[in-house]
């Protein structure tokens, strides 16, 4: 996924300053191209331009094999894959990331063994070369978009659920198990780390995505993440704050009890779940102070819904969230169950209510 659009307009968003359309990222996620024909996926994109820039549509017949060489480590049905923490990842389906299914902390006495993934080498998640790391960013400055550096998904609450398995980090927490604390020091350094090669690339913007919520509240109490959790945040959003650049926080599912203590930590853009928090509620609680970016239901509406009831989605939240300074940006992910005819009706949507033809 890339912010589309040039740099100045999305600085323009983020910072209140009156940008002249919403910057928005429409990503496919690349199960979609396995559960569909990927050749209407592919026309699908070559129609879209202004959401999908730089894109030239492969040769008939030639893209799904060398696009399955060359998905994520985590992504790779029947072929189970062990990341830099230890954690043993496995999918059902190419192209979805898995979930964690072995935790090398299961047992906390294993912890007296532990060792961390080197920073210099990895991301966590798998390899990096950080000289194609810096030749991206620089091509990316100059051809006029926003740069970010961004930590692999999960990077602090999730990577100690996928390292402790998620009841034991639960037990741990109550029990304040004497591991835990050097654990998530480690995991924090870690992060702390890539994060600082990103400051020494002078990008826009600092990325620290995961999820904490679910369906109906988070995954961790309020109580729990201001205990364990926010101090990490906190010095890894304060780290690029003092360094001039911009922090981004994604989170899927209800994140609404913990938003303040995620602001607080320093938050620029927050990037959170449309109908689950609530339109109104984030309205009331973002517009006009801290920029949206907005992730677009793929839940009801544009799963089961008409073209028009997409359009009237996408209508009522540029209304009820933007402002004339700016402070929206808007995400949209496709993923299977979604037809083909309302990822278009989507796309159409974004194009008209964030004025894309202004680009």
């Amino acid at each position: 996924m890339r912010i589309i659009g040039e740099r100045d307009n999305t600085l323009r968003a983020i910072l209140f300053q009156s940008p002249t359309y919403i910057p928005v990222r429409y990503s496919i996620n690349a199960s979609y191209y396995f559960t569909n024909d990927p050749e209407d996926v592919l026309d699908f994109q070559a129609r879209h331009p202004m959401l999908f820039p730089g894109f030239v549509r492969p040769e008939r017949g030639t893209f799904l094999p060398e696009f399955k060489k060359n998905l994520p480590l985590v992504a790779r049905k029947a072929e189970p894959f062990v990341d830099d923490f230890g954690c043993t990842w496995e999918t059902n389906f190419d192209g979805m990331t898995g979930l964690v299914t072995r935790h090398p902390l299961e047992n906390p006495e294993s912890f007296a063994t532990y060792t961390f993934p080197d920073p210099e080498i990895c991301m966590g998640i798998g390899p990096i070369d950080w000289d194609a790391e810096r030749r991206r960013i620089v091509a990316a400055k100059a051809a006029g978009q926003l740069t970010s550096g961004n930590l692999r998904h999960g990077h602090t609450f999730l990577q100690l659920t996928d390292i402790c398995g998620y009841e034991t980090f639960l037990y741990a927490m109550t029990d304040e198990e004497p591991f835990l604390e050097p654990l998530i020091q480690g995991i924090t350094d870690f992060n702390c780390a890539i994060i600082q090669k990103y400051i020494d690339m002078d990008v826009d913007m600092i990325a620290i995505p995961e999820d904490l919520g679910m369906q109906h509240g988070p995954m961790i109490t309020p109580e729990n993440f201001r205990r364990w959790i926010k101090p990490s945040y906190q010095r890894m959003m304060n780290m690029a704050r003092q360094a001039g650049k911009i922090v981004h926080m994604h989170s899927d599912g209800d994140i609404r009890s913990l938003v303040d203590d995620i602001i607080e930590g320093g938050c620029q853009v927050i990037n959170l779940q449309d109908l689950v928090n609530g339109i109104d509620w984030i309205a009331e609680r973002f517009r006009g102070r801290t920029c949206v970016e907005l992730d677009v239901d793929r839940q009801s509406v544009t799963v089961f819904g008409t073209p028009k009831d997409i359009d009237d989605l996408i209508r009522e939240e540029v209304e009820k969230i933007e402002t004339p300074e700016g402070g929206l940006m808007m995400v949209y992910g496709l993923y299977p169950g979604t037809s083909l005819e309302n990822a278009e009706a989507v796309a159409t949507a974004l194009e008209k209510h964030c004025r894309l033809d202004r680009m």
